[in-house]
């Protein structure tokens, strides 16, 4: 039996239906996800905290955070 990694996907559905809902354009926001993913996939290539979790649940997760708290963007 494979063992799943502990992320819970009504979780995940529920962050990346949050990050839909709030998006005026569902093309861009699809696209800004994969950008993200892919930027991050080659920046930490070396690099990774947990390499059972696939770069695009990280930037769906790391984007859903950055809407609910705005706090974390330093911008």
């Amino acid at each position: 039996m494979l063992k799943r990694s502990t992320l819970d996907t009504t979780q995940l559905m529920r962050r990346a239906e949050d990050l839909i809902s709030a998006a005026s354009n569902r093309y861009r926001i699809t696209v800004q996800v994969a950008n993200r993913a892919q930027r991050r996939r080659y920046e930490e290539f070396d690099n990774l905290d947990d390499p059972k979790m696939k770069p695009v649940i990280r930037a769906i997760i790391e984007m859903s955070d950055e809407l609910t708290q705005p706090e974390i963007i330093g911008e």
